[in-house]
């Protein structure tokens, strides 16, 4: 192995293990939060810092990995694509549920000081 790929592999193995820790946190995030917004915010925070990072990890580790001849380039390729798609998801889906619960008043938000979103609907200018 070279130094190169030595260095690849480390700096995966770090990405993976921060992933791990900003799981860890996010998951006390979610216990210890006081309202559903603040635990969706967690939730995004735990997946884009705990599964897009480590995914990066992975992807830099399979090209660091000689042994595994030319499947590395697939299973960095792939590691990749997946990390991208979670980046881009996740945060549409998060909104997506926090509209919803907003909408059906399942979540009560609480201490609130400005809700324009309600100021809007009550304007009739949204539904």
């Amino acid at each position: 192995m070279t130094d190169v790929n030595w260095v690849l592999i480390i700096i995966g193995e770090i990405m993976v293990i921060w992933g791990a820790v900003c799981d860890l946190i996010a998951s006390i995030g979610l216990l210890r939060f006081p309202n559903f917004y603040v635990r969706l915010h967690a939730l995004t925070v735990g997946t884009i810092w705990g599964a897009f990072v480590p995914l990066i990890g992975v992807s830099l580790i399979a090209i660091g990995s000689e042994f595994l001849g030319d499947y590395r380039w697939f299973m960095a390729g792939a590691a990749f694509v997946t990390a991208t798609l979670l980046l881009f998801l996740a945060p549409v889906g998060s909104h997506a549920i926090a509209r919803a619960a907003h909408k059906s008043k399942a979540a009560v938000v609480y201490p609130k000081v400005v809700d324009k979103l309600e100021e809007d609907r009550e304007k009739g200018e949204i539904r």
